[in-house]
């Protein structure tokens, strides 16, 4: 359904997977969808498709620059090479990309390290997300400017996840404490990566249609 596309970002380019909605099916919203620590793999290509094929353009900034993981170790140093301010430029080119196809606010959905990166950049670019999507997300090496923050918030989290669990606690704290719109979701019986239908060890289906269910429902509401 998508092709890879080049769009502008920071003072260069970067690439993305662009999936666009039928013309009978689009409605004007658009989504950067963000990759977890694997990279710009098949799973997340699919994950665009499927947003377009809910009406949603969506676009998967390429965040590795054409590198993916074959391996744990492999995405674990990957992730943690990721330059965050590269990253930034990346994000920041993928949304102003949407906003200049849609012509309104866009919004954010990330898995792992893009859940993480989700919530980034709903922080950093708050005229330009309007609503951010978190799956069982964290990066050691994000820092999160929530005063800025306007967009809800949805997380989706695995019931035993020792990798991302520790960020719930900490984020309903900090959403709390101002006065943000959040609404966070547990899913018993899950471990991380849950909604990844390339890892049998932990995929849900349940679960992960129900997380598939409301990210619709929550982003229909919202854009």
């Amino acid at each position: 359904m998508g092709e890879m596309i080049t769009f502008a970002a920071g003072d260069g380019t970067a690439k993305g997977y662009l999936a666009v909605p039928a013309p009978d099916k689009a409605r004007g919203r658009g989504v950067v969808v963000i990759q977890e620590w694997w990279g710009l793999v098949d799973h997340i290509k699919r994950v665009a498709d499927r947003f377009a094929t809910e009406g949603f353009h969506a676009l998967a900034p390429d965040l590795y620059h054409g590198v993916t993981a074959g391996s744990p170790d492999d995405a674990g140093r990957l992730l943690m090479a990721l330059n965050i301010g590269e990253a930034d430029n990346d994000l920041k080119g993928a949304i102003e990309r949407l906003r200049f196809v849609t012509g309104r606010p866009v919004a954010t959905v990330g898995f792992c390290m893009g859940g993480a990166l989700s919530l980034y950049a709903a922080c950093s670019n708050p005229k330009d997300v309007a609503a951010c999507v978190v799956f069982y997300g964290g990066h050691p090496k994000v820092d999160f400017d929530f005063d800025r923050l306007r967009a809800p918030v949805l997380g989706h989290w695995a019931e035993d996840d020792e990798v991302a669990n520790p960020n719930v606690s900490r984020f309903e704290a900090e959403l709390g404490r101002r006065g943000k719109t959040w609404e966070f979701h547990s899913y018993p019986g899950t471990r991380h990566a849950f909604f990844n239908d390339n890892r049998p060890e932990a995929y849900d289906r349940d679960a992960a249609e129900r997380a598939w269910e409301r990210t619709i429902d929550f982003l229909t509401r919202q854009l």
